[in-house]
């Protein structure tokens, strides 16, 4: 039985607003409706102020859809708006959702109890060993084929290796990885990762259509980092490559603060602006305690095809002068190549179209080095924490 989104307006009619003032639906605080797969994912705005005393209102929104026919289960986030933003004074009634056609959401069940991570106060992943966040300052710099063709690097070193696509506005796994069609559930419970070229792949993209905007607020946004990342049957996996979105908001943010990280990868081009933005990324890790396992030179150098002469086209150098300033690893250059791109736009990366090439190599010999940084930071980690001996 399908569930409307009318319905869903219908009911949440009946849950009274802040102070029993009206209802959340006329007083405008109910988001955007989605719905997919008789699941209904919706966010509440409420006073900054006020947020901890509203969870009831929360709960009250959360199983009222639960008891419509039909849904399965019922997303809902409260969003805190902060001071300044309009919500300080009384609540005034703003125009209520209106019908629009239904859009896909990942799906949503408490998550599973995970073993204990090697980062103070996070919740591992069940089945994840190692967990690496692939970031960039800005976009444009390769970020994505870069995190493609490390976990296909890793995968070819002999480790089991998964993908997450945390790039919910812009998903590029779905086309790089030509991997199509939906997800399955497991006992429809948790997602079962989609696969190719030996790898398990979680994106939003496999959830809407490429072409469909995402206008999720952040807390919609989060949670649907949070279900793809803890509600897919990821392993058993040696590690997790998550392509982060760029720069350095909220949902990066909280990625590293809640997500028990092994290290961060960072990638940028050669020259000054991009090196600038890769900064901010690289000191967001540092200040939330997540080690830099180090820095990939992205479109480093460009050899002419037809005569072979190289041309620093971005400049040459400044990623490796910048790993070296900041005392961290430079991972490697990788060239501006036509072959890269190429295989990136039809869904076959370098690495698995031309696994012998110039180019798989530099990304496997990247892919070792990650590995290294890895296994290094645990141990430290490891060999930080005292024991204690009972004699």
């Amino acid at each position: 039985m399908s569930v409307s989104k009318e319905t869903v307006i219908e009911r949440l009619k009946t849950v009274n607003g802040p102070d029993f003032t009206g209802n959340i639906v006329d007083l405008g605080l109910v988001s955007e409706i989605f719905i997919a797969d008789s699941k209904v994912f919706f966010s509440i705005t409420v006073p900054a102020a006020r947020a901890q005393e509203m969870e009831p209102l929360r709960a009250a929104a959360e199983r009222v859809v639960k008891e419509i026919p039909g849904v399965a289960n019922a997303v809902v986030a409260l969003t805190a708006e902060k001071k300044g933003g309009g919500m300080e004074a009384p609540v005034r009634p703003r125009p209520a959702p209106q019908a629009a056609p239904q859009r896909p959401a990942p799906q949503q069940r408490p998550a599973p109890q995970a073993p204990a991570s090697h980062s103070h106060g996070k919740r591992g992943v069940p089945g994840i060993d190692a967990i690496i966040a692939v970031a960039s300052g800005k976009g444009g710099v390769g970020k994505s084929t870069t995190a493609v063709n490390l976990a296909l690097g890793l995968a070819a070193n002999g480790l089991s290796v998964g993908v997450l696509d945390a790039d919910i506005y812009g998903p590029s796994m779905p086309r790089l990885l030509n991997i199509h069609g939906r997800p399955q559930t497991v006992d429809g419970k948790v997602l079962r990762p989609m696969q190719n070229y030996g790898l398990r792949v979680m994106s939003i993209g496999f959830l809407v259509d490429e072409e469909t905007p995402m206008i999720w607020r952040g807390p919609m946004v989060m949670s649907a980092l949070t279900q793809m990342l803890r509600e897919v049957e990821w392993g058993p996996l040696d590690v997790l490559v998550v392509d982060m979105p760029p720069g350095t908001g909220d949902a990066q943010l909280t990625m590293a603060q809640q997500v028990p990280l092994a290290g961060a990868v960072i990638v940028s081009t050669p020259q000054d602006l991009a090196l600038i933005d890769a900064r901010k990324g690289l000191n967001m890790f540092k200040k939330v305690d997540v080690p830099v396992l180090g820095i990939v030179e992205n479109m480093s150098y460009f050899l002419a095809p037809d005569t072979g002469k190289r041309y620093d086209i971005f400049g040459h150098g400044g990623a490796r002068r910048e790993a070296e300033r900041l005392g961290v690893t430079f991972l490697g250059e990788v060239p501006l190549e036509m072959g890269i791109r190429e295989s990136s736009d039809a869904g076959s990366p370098v690495v698995v179209a031309k696994p012998e090439g110039a180019e798989a190599k530099i990304y496997r010999d990247i892919a070792s080095k990650v590995w290294e940084r890895v296994l290094e930071e645990r141990g430290a980690s490891e060999a930080a924490v005292p024991s204690i001996v009972f004699e």
